[in-house]
């Protein structure tokens, strides 16, 4: 393989024009592939491409638009790869028996993966550009997004979520502007046949949502499934990965909880953050040591009639990655 060569000229204003650009790639990245690893390691390649090509721009467009090109074919080419990142409702349907043992996916399945939103969240003094931007990473969207083939998924995001003229999208598609307007319309309908989700999911900081996280953990701390029941819509959803197991409507999801997770009081923990533009918690559960060992994080999706999504991401590397440590010291 041959070195790329060493350069210092020009170095500075590649990355004077380049860097204010990096959160908004990585949630375009993560848009695309679902996934914080795979978004990382997709703006890395972005950058390096940039950068050794960077002489040869010439500014025939925007720097943003530049990036944006190569960040979503950097993304088309990681898709041509893999398969599809899912939720378990993406597995099969929901369990009807809140008695049932809950069945761990096979070791096949790629998980979709939360954002911390400090990660992604837009350097902009507008609160309306910060609401856009988080409404563009909801796990609603998310997950829906990686039903479309890569093409169709691109020219969505491209248009739709960040507002790119067909004409801009097409040059960096390298497709027609007939083709990009058709193949938006498939997009759509597709999204529409897949009944994307269209309630009014409260911003993270605002009151109502901050009120629901802190009695959600309030509730799951105490292993109140009482005061959980009140909080969820009577048709919420609760999934979790690994498990493919999953449940819909509360008379399910609360004795659910009830009889598999919650345990006695005091052995959950639960520090509340944000994730997808949503709030969320990292969760602990205490070990026989006493020591709280990191489970993952839970994203809420809460609406002006309760909770109506929770999904909890069984993973504990993601406490890491949303800035919290993987063990809490016993009380």
């Amino acid at each position: 393989m041959q070195n790329d060569p060493v350069r210092t000229d020009g170095d500075d204003t590649f990355v004077r024009d380049t860097e204010p650009f990096r959160r908004e790639m990585l949630a375009h990245c993560y848009r695309m592939l679902g996934s914080v690893d795979d978004a990382e390691d997709a703006v890395q390649e972005t950058y390096l491409r940039a950068w050794r090509s960077y002489d040869a721009f010439e500014g025939r467009s925007s720097v943003r638009t530049w990036l944006y090109r190569i960040a979503t074919n950097a993304c088309l080419t990681a898709l041509e790869r893999s398969s599809r990142r899912v939720l378990p409702s993406g597995l099969g349907g929901p369990e009807p028996d809140p008695q049932a043992a809950p069945e761990l996916a096979g070791a096949g399945v790629r998980w979709l993966q939360p954002i911390p939103d400090a990660l992604v969240a837009p350097d902009s003094a507008d609160p309306a550009a910060v609401v856009a931007a988080r409404e563009g990473l909801r796990l609603a969207l998310i997950a829906t997004l990686q039903y479309l083939p890569g093409p169709q998924r691109a020219v969505l995001i491209l248009r739709d979520v960040l507002a790119f003229p067909a004409s801009e999208v097409a040059g960096m598609l390298g497709l027609s502007v007939t083709a990009v307007k058709s193949s938006l319309q498939r997009a759509r309908g597709r999204l529409r046949e897949l009944s994307l989700a269209a309630d009014d999911v409260a911003e993270p900081a605002s009151p109502r949502a901050r009120a629901a996280l802190d009695q959600y953990i309030a509730a799951f701390q105490n292993a109140d499934a009482t005061a959980l029941q009140r909080l969820l819509r009577h048709d919420a959803q609760m999934e979790a990965t690994p498990m493919r197991t999953w449940f819909e409507g509360s008379k399910t999801c609360v004795p659910f909880l009830r009889n598999w997770i919650l345990g006695a009081p005091g052995d959950w923990r639960m520090l509340p953050t944000s994730a997808n533009g949503q709030p969320a918690a990292v969760g602990y559960r205490r070990a026989a040591d006493g020591a709280r060992h990191a489970y993952g994080v839970v994203v809420l999706a809460v609406t002006g009639t309760g909770i109506s999504h929770i999904v909890s991401f069984g993973d504990p590397a993601l406490a890491s990655l949303f800035g919290f440590p993987a063990t809490l010291p016993a009380d």
